[in-house]
């Protein structure tokens, strides 16, 4: 799965360094540190200490978050990724045939 960190820029380069000296790709070692780490289990308090604002608790709503709101007020509603790549895969099998489609227009057939 992929994902997003944000990461200070001097962590980042740490991880890198590493990660060149381990002869990893740097998502390998992030991917074994973050395996060590629940791994490890120490969730007692005060084992991790966040950086900033403390968490707000968010009220969870019965129905997903719409993911757009167009201007005219229609909600693009949400999709599981399962049905994003069936999506994704119907663009490209439509891209494919009309590929073809040029490609055998132009062959003189």
């Amino acid at each position: 799965m992929r994902t997003t960190l944000d990461l200070p820029d001097e962590t980042f380069r740490k991880l890198k360094a590493e990660a060149a000296l381990r002869g990893f790709k740097l998502k390998e070692l992030v991917a074994q540190f973050i395996e060590r780490g629940l791994a490890a289990g120490d969730s007692s308090p005060g084992s991790v200490r966040p950086h900033g604002p403390f968490p707000v608790a968010i009220e969870r709503t019965s129905y997903p978050i719409p993911i757009a709101r167009e201007a005219d007020g229609t909600v693009t509603p949400y999709l599981s990724n399962e049905q994003l790549y069936a999506i994704l895969d119907e663009e490209d099998l439509a891209q494919y045939q009309r590929v073809l489609g040029v490609l055998g227009e132009g062959s003189g057939q």
